[in-house]
C-alpha cells in the first residue's frame, strides 16, 4: 500500500515544534496552562527577566500556540489551544517510557531533567523553579506510576 505523505502539513507543524523546542517556552506553556498571565507574573513564576519572557511570548505567538489580549498598560497572553499543555505531559510520558522501566533508576541525570524540567517548573497553586535549589521537586509523575528519588551530586 502507497502513502500520500503530501496531505501532511511538515512545514507547519515543524514551526509548532520549533517553537516548543525551548525549555524556558515549555515552561511558559506549562504557566499559561493554568489560565491568561501578565509578562511580569510569568517572569516572577519562572525567574526569568520580563524581556527574556518577551522574546519567549512572542516565538509561541508567531507558531500560533499564544494568543495576546490588550488589557490597559499591559498584555494578557494565554494558550491559544487549550489541548497544548497535553501535548506536553505526553513528550514527557514518551520520555519516561523511553528511558527504561524505572526511568527514576537513571542516575545520570539530575532530577528535573528525569521528569521534564517543564513538568518541574510550575504547578498549579505553587510556584517552583526547578533551577532554585530551594524548590522541592515534585515526588511523582501523575499518570505515570512512578515514584522520583532525589539524585545526589
Amino acid at each position: 500500500m502507497t502513502m500520500n505523505y503530501d496531505v501532511h502539513q511538515h512545514d507547519e507543524v515543524a514551526l509548532i515544534f520549533r517553537a516548543l523546542a525551548e525549555p524556558a517556552r515549555l515552561s511558559l506553556v506549562h504557566c499559561l496552562a493554568d489560565g491568561p498571565h501578565r509578562v511580569g507574573e510569568l517572569s516572577g513564576h519562572l525567574g526569568l527577566a520580563q524581556s527574556t519572557v518577551s522574546a519567549h511570548l512572542a516565538v509561541l505567538k508567531n507558531a500560533g500556540l499564544v494568543s495576546a489580549t490588550p488589557e490597559g498598560r499591559a498584555t494578557l497572553y494565554q494558550l491559544a489551544h487549550p489541548g497544548l499543555d497535553e501535548l506536553l505531559h505526553a513528550g514527557e510520558r514518551l520520555l519516561l517510557h523511553s528511558r527504561s522501566e524505572d526511568p527514576a533508576d537513571d542516575q545520570s541525570l539530575p532530577l528535573e531533567r528525569q521528569v521534564g524540567a517543564a513538568h518541574a517548573a510550575h504547578t498549579p497553586g505553587g510556584d517552583i523553579n526547578p533551577t532554585h535549589p530551594a524548590s522541592p521537586p515534585p515526588a511523582s509523575v501523575p499518570g505515570s506510576g512512578v515514584a522520583l528519588t532525589r539524585v545526589s551530586s
